[in-house]
C-alpha cells in the first residue's frame, strides 16, 4: 500500500481540474479520482494545470495554478495586471469568459440548492434556470495613468461602486491578497466606477491611513472617507462583505450624504452606510421582489434586515396598509426613518430581527416578509420564527447560496417551499452572485 505524501507549501502538484465549487475555485484531486481533495484558484473545468499548494487543511489542500498545460476555451487573459497568483485578492474569475462566469455561478448555486437544501436537479429544472446578468456598467471607462484604453468589457469593468482600499506599511494604498492580510499595491482597480477610478486615491501614499473608502453613487455624488492610523478597527476585507469599513471614519471629499436612484424614488444615505455595490442592483433585486410578491392593497408587510428601506418602500407604496422594518443597525436605522417619513404606514424597529421576533416588537397577523440578510444567513432560528408567523409569502434575498440553501432546508422544515429562485450577478469577475427565493406555504 502506498503511503500518503505529506505536503508543504509551496509543493507543485499536476492535476486535471473538476467542477467550480462555492468560493471562487475548482475542485481537484491528487492522482486521480479518489485521490486527495485539493481546491485550485485561478483554474477551469476540464484544464490539466501545475497548481502550487498555499494551505494545508485536514482533508483537502487549497492552491493556485501556476502553470497551464491544457486550457479551457473558456479562458480568458485578465483584463487587470494584479490578477495573479500572490496578487489582489478582489476578483476571483478574471480568467473566465463572460458567459462562462455566469455558468461558474449557475453551477456553483444549483451545486449548494442540492447539497444543502436538498433540492433535486428536477426541481431545481422547474423552479431555477440561471445566473442572470445585469445591465452593463457606465460607458465611460478611463485609465488615470494616461495609458491606452483596455478592451471593452462593459458588462464586467467598471460596475464596483464602493471600493475600499487598504493601506500597506509603506503608506501604499492596495487591495489584500486572496485570504491574507497582505496588502497588494495597486495603481488601477478595473472594476471599480469610472468616477472611484478617476480619484486621485492610489498614486499617492496615504501616512496615519489605515483605509480609504470611495463611494460613486447612482445619482452621481463622490465622496471619499479615510480611517486614521490606530482606531483599531480591522483592515477592510477585499471580498464584497455586508457592511462598511468599521473604525471612526473621517470624510475627505463628497457630501455627507449621497444620493441613490432606486425603486422610483431618491435616497439619501451617508456614504458609510449599507447599499447595494452595483449600480443597477438595487433595482434589480426590488423588481425581483416585487414580482414575486405581487403586494395587493391592505396587505401588511414586514421588511427584515431592511437597512434604509429599500424593499419596504416598494411594499408600502402598493399596499398602503402597516409595514415594518427591522434593522439594528443605528446608521442603518437613522436613514431608513429619514427616507421613508413621506410614507405614514411604515414601521422602523431597531432592534436585532431575532430579538425583534422573539419578544414581540413585531407582531402578525402579517402577509408578506422579506429577509436580506447579511451573508451569514437568517439562520434556524429567524427562518421559524419567519414561518410561525404564517405569511402568505416570503422573498428572501441572498448574498451568498450556501447561507441561502441551508436557511431553505429549514423553511422546507417548516412548512414553506420554495417556488421560484432566481440569481443575478450583481459582482462580476467575483465568485459573489445575489439570489432571490419565493417561498409559499405548503
Amino acid at each position: 500500500m502506498t503511503e500518503p505524501v505529506e505536503y508543504v507549501e509551496g509543493d507543485r502538484v499536476e492535476v486535471v481540474v473538476g467542477a467550480p465549487a462555492h468560493g471562487g475555485h475548482c475542485v481537484a484531486r491528487i492522482g486521480g479520482p479518489h485521490g486527495r481533495v485539493v481546491f485550485v484558484r485561478h483554474a477551469l473545468p476540464g484544464e490539466r494545470v501545475t497548481a502550487e499548494i498555499t494551505e494545508l487543511h485536514r482533508g483537502y489542500l487549497r492552491a493556485d495554478a501556476v502553470e497551464i498545460h491544457e486550457a479551457s476555451p473558456d479562458r480568458v487573459t485578465a483584463p487587470c495586471r494584479f490578477a495573479h497568483p500572490g496578487g489582489c485578492g478582489g476578483c476571483d474569475l478574471q480568467h473566465v469568459s463572460d458567459d462562462a462566469q455566469l455558468r461558474w455561478k449557475t453551477d456553483v448555486v444549483r451545486e449548494q440548492l442540492t447539497r444543502l437544501a436538498g433540492i433535486n436537479p428536477q426541481d431545481q429544472d422547474r423552479i431555477f434556470v440561471r445566473v442572470e446578468a445585469l445591465p452593463s456598467a457606465p460607458d465611460r471607462l478611463v485609465d488615470p495613468r494616461g495609458e491606452a484604453a483596455m478592451p471593452r468589457q462593459p458588462r464586467l469593468l467598471g460596475w464596483r461602486s464602493r471600493v475600499r482600499y487598504a493601506i500597506d506599511a509603506l503608506d501604499r494604498p492596495g487591495l489584500l491578497q486572496h485570504r491574507s492580510h497582505q496588502v497588494v499595491p495597486i495603481d488601477r482597480c478595473v472594476i471599480a466606477h469610472p468616477a472611484v477610478q478617476e480619484l486621485d486615491l492610489l498614486s499617492r501614499t496615504w501616512p496615519d491611513t489605515d483605509a480609504l473608502q470611495a463611494v460613486a453613487s447612482t445619482g452621481g455624488d463622490v465622496a471619499v472617507l479615510a480611517r486614521p492610523a490606530g482606531s483599531q478597527a480591522a483592515p477592510p476585507a477585499d471580498e464584497l462583505g455586508d457592511a462598511p469599513a468599521g473604525g471612526a471614519l473621517l470624510r475627505l471629499a463628497g457630501p455627507a450624504e449621497v444620493t441613490e436612484i432606486a425603486g422610483g424614488r431618491a435616497w439619501r444615505v451617508p456614504p458609510e452606510g449599507f447599499w447595494q455595490i452595483h449600480p443597477a442592483a438595487a433595482d434589480t433585486l426590488v423588481g425581483a421582489v416585487l414580482k414575486m410578491l405581487r403586494p395587493a392593497p391592505g396587505e401588511v408587510a414586514w421588511d427584515l434586515y431592511g437597512g434604509a428601506g429599500l424593499f419596504a418602500a416598494a411594499l408600502a407604496e402598493r399596499t398602503g396598509a402597516r409595514t415594518t422594518v427591522v434593522e439594528s443597525s443605528p446608521t442603518g436605522v437613522a436613514a431608513a426613518r429619514k427616507n421613508l417619513a413621506g410614507l405614514p404606514n411604515t414601521e422602523i424597529v431597531e432592534a436585532k430581527v431575532d430579538a425583534a421576533l422573539g419578544r414581540r416588537r413585531v407582531t402578525g397577523p402579517v402577509d408578506l416578509v422579506v429577509l436580506d440578510p447579511p451573508r451569514s444567513g437568517a439562520g434556524a432560528k429567524v427562518v421559524r420564527q419567519v414561518a410561525a408567523a404564517g405569511p402568505r409569502a416570503i422573498a428572501y434575498v441572498a448574498c451568498d447560496p450556501a447561507a441561502l440553501a441551508r436557511d431553505l432546508k429549514t423553511f422546507r422544515e417548516a412548512g414553506y417551499e420554495p417556488s421560484e429562485i432566481r440569481a443575478f450577478d450583481c459582482f462580476p469577475m467575483t465568485q459573489h452572485v445575489e439570489c432571490v427565493a419565493l417561498l409559499l406555504p405548503t
